[in-house]
C-alpha cells in the first residue's frame, strides 16, 4: 500500500451547509420543494446530477439550457459562499491526520467530483498539502463510478490495489470498490455492507491506515 485517496467534502472539510443554501435558493426560485433530507441524496453526487434529483418534484420538464442555466446559478451562489471558508475551517484532528500520513511517506490524493476542490482546498490552506487533485474538473462520470478514484491513482502512479480511499458517502465507497481499492467509511459510508474499514472519525485513520500498510 502506498497511498490514501481522500473524498473531500465530509472527510476532509464540510460544505453541506453551503451547498444546501445554494440549492435551496434555486430551488425555491424554481418553486421546487426541497428539504435537507433531499440534500443527503445530493452527496457525492455530480452537479448536473444533483439538479435532476432536485426537478423530480418539478412540475415540468425542464430544456437542458434551462438546467445549464440553473446549475450555474447554483454554483455562482456556492462559490460566493465559499469565499468565507478560511484555515479556520480546517479541523485540527484532520490537519494532523495528514501530517501523519506525510511523515509517514504515504502518498496523498484528493477524489472528489467537486469542481470547485482546488480553491476550496486553497482556502483551507491546503492547496499544495496533496500529491494529486482529480475532480469533478477532469471526469465525465461521477461516483458511484469509479473515474475519479482511477484518475488519482494514475496520478500518483500507483495501482488501485496499493491504494486505499477514504470515503463519507455510500456512493463514494461503491465507487470505490468498483475501482478495485481498499475503502474506509466514515460517517453514512461506515454503513456500507461492503466497505473494507469503519472509523468514527479521521482521527482513527492513521491506525487503520497502518494496520493496512504492513507488508
Amino acid at each position: 500500500m502506498k497511498a490514501v485517496i481522500f473524498d473531500l467534502d465530509g472527510v476532509i472539510c464540510f460544505t453541506d451547509k453551503l451547498h444546501y443554501k445554494a440549492w435551496k435558493t434555486v430551488a425555491d426560485e424554481q418553486g421546487i420543494y426541497f428539504d435537507e433530507k433531499i440534500n443527503d441524496r445530493l452527496r457525492g453526487v455530480s452537479r448536473m446530477a444533483s439538479l435532476d434529483i432536485i426537478l423530480e418534484r418539478a412540475g415540468r420538464a425542464y430544456s437542458l439550457d434551462e438546467k445549464k442555466e440553473i446549475a450555474e446559478k447554483k454554483n455562482s451562489i456556492y462559490v460566493s459562499l465559499l469565499d468565507t471558508m478560511n484555515e479556520n475551517d480546517l479541523d485540527d484532528g484532520v490537519k494532523e491526520v495528514l501530517d501523519t500520513l506525510r511523515e509517514r511517506g504515504t502518498l496523498l490524493a484528493i477524489g472528489s467530483s467537486s469542481k470547485n476542490t482546488k480553491k476550496i482546498l486553497e482556502k483551507l490552506g491546503l492547496k499544495d498539502y496533496f500529491d494529486a487533485v482529480s475532480d469533478g474538473t477532469n471526469i465525465t462520470r461521477s461516483k458511484p463510478d469509479p473515474e475519479v478514484f482511477l484518475k488519482a491513482a494514475q496520478m500518483l502512479g500507483v495501482e488501485p490495489e496499493d491504494a486505499i480511499v477514504v470515503e463519507d458517502a455510500l456512493s463514494g465507497i461503491d465507487a470505490a470498490l468498483a475501482g478495485g481499492f481498499k475503502c474506509v467509511g466514515i460517517g453514512e459510508a461506515a454503513t456500507h455492507p461492503q466497505v473494507t474499514y469503519s472509523i468514527k472519525d479521521m482521527t482513527e485513520l492513521p491506525e487503520v491506515v497502518g494496520g493496512v500498510f504492513v507488508s
